[in-house]
């Protein structure tokens, strides 16, 4: 078994930790605050990813560092560059393997299924942040600096999963109590959502396979639903009436975008919803022999959980 750093104690990143627990390594979980999972083999360490110093002292002796951070969307062309720059850093110093979690920013509008060959085409600025950060880090690749991959996923959802994600926070409880759902944009277009435990599991594989280095892949994704397709689903599978579903107007969500930040930002990422927006993974799928978890599978595992964190609140 392998010592694995992983930056960032989020959604993703706390589900990383888990399972590569579960695997058998030594993992050590880096956050601001100290976060992550409590679990034997697992050690967490309060540090700033910026902090190049500490970072590289965490991570001496390690196969692979990843990339699970996760600033706020409206932050990236001032918070990424800085943490980027000491990841990439440290890995070229330890002489660790390098794994970046990613997204589908980095494309163009789809007119069709994406795939990892698509070229690299951000519609915003904090979108180019994340290309560069890609292309920084595959350029020290090729020249034979480090190893790294990058694995790329649709809009995070499941366990674990709160107000950063539209099936979050502002869906599950909502849709348990009976209570209407209105997404950012059109409900009713075919769209990919990645399971969480999907996510670190192709992380996990990415980092320990030889045959991940040197290019991007996008992680197992069910097959595309509507997000009115996903409320049908999921309040069939927890047994409760199907709640309202509708959208929010674009000027409502600028106007209150103008007082807060996060809403602000949905502007860059409405397309998103605006037309069918479908990830194919079968490049990942075929070349590590893995399948994504199926949707019904995943979306009543997402049900259980906010169950049991509502029962513990009460």
């Amino acid at each position: 078994m392998g010592k694995h750093v992983v930056v960032g104690a989020g959604q993703v990143g706390s589900e990383l930790v888990r399972q590569l627990a579960g695997l058998g390594h030594e993992v050590v979980v880096v956050s601001r605050s100290g976060s992550g999972p409590d679990l034997p083999g697992v050690r967490r360490a309060a540090v700033d990813a910026a902090d190049q110093t500490a970072l590289t002292a965490l991570t001496r002796g390690a196969d692979t560092l990843y990339n699970c951070v996760n600033p706020p969307y409206h932050r990236w062309p001032t918070d990424w560059p800085p943490i980027a720059g000491s990841l990439l850093g440290t890995a070229e110093t330890t002489g660790a393997d390098y794994v970046m979690l990613g997204n589908l920013y980095v494309y163009a509008p789809p007119t069709g299924p994406m795939t990892e060959d698509l070229p690299l085409r951000p519609e915003s600025v904090k979108a180019q942040v994340r290309v560069r950060m890609w292309e920084q880090a595959l350029a020290a690749h090729r020249a034979g600096r480090i190893r790294c991959t990058e694995v790329r996923g649709s809009d995070f959802f499941g366990p674990g999963a709160l107000d950063q994600s539209h099936l979050g926070e502002r869906f599950v409880p909502r849709l348990l109590a009976g209570k209407a759902l209105k997404h950012v944009a059109d409900p009713d277009q075919p769209h990919s959502w990645t399971y969480i435990p999907d996510a670190a599991a192709a992380l996990a594989i990415a980092g320990t396979d030889e045959r991940s280095w040197g290019r991007a892949w996008h992680i197992p994704t069910a097959p595309p639903m509507s997000y009115r397709q996903v409320a049908e689903r999921m309040s069939e599978l927890a047994g409760v009436a199907m709640p309202k579903v509708g959208s929010y107007p674009a000027w409502m969500i600028d106007a209150l975008g103008l007082a807060n930040p996060m809403l602000g930002e949905i502007k860059h990422v409405r397309y998103q919803f605006a037309r069918p927006f479908v990830l194919d993974s079968s490049a990942f799928q075929n070349t590590f022999g893995v399948a994504p978890t199926p949707a019904g599978e995943a979306l009543s595992a997402t049900v259980a959980w906010w169950r049991e964190r509502a029962a513990a609140a009460a």
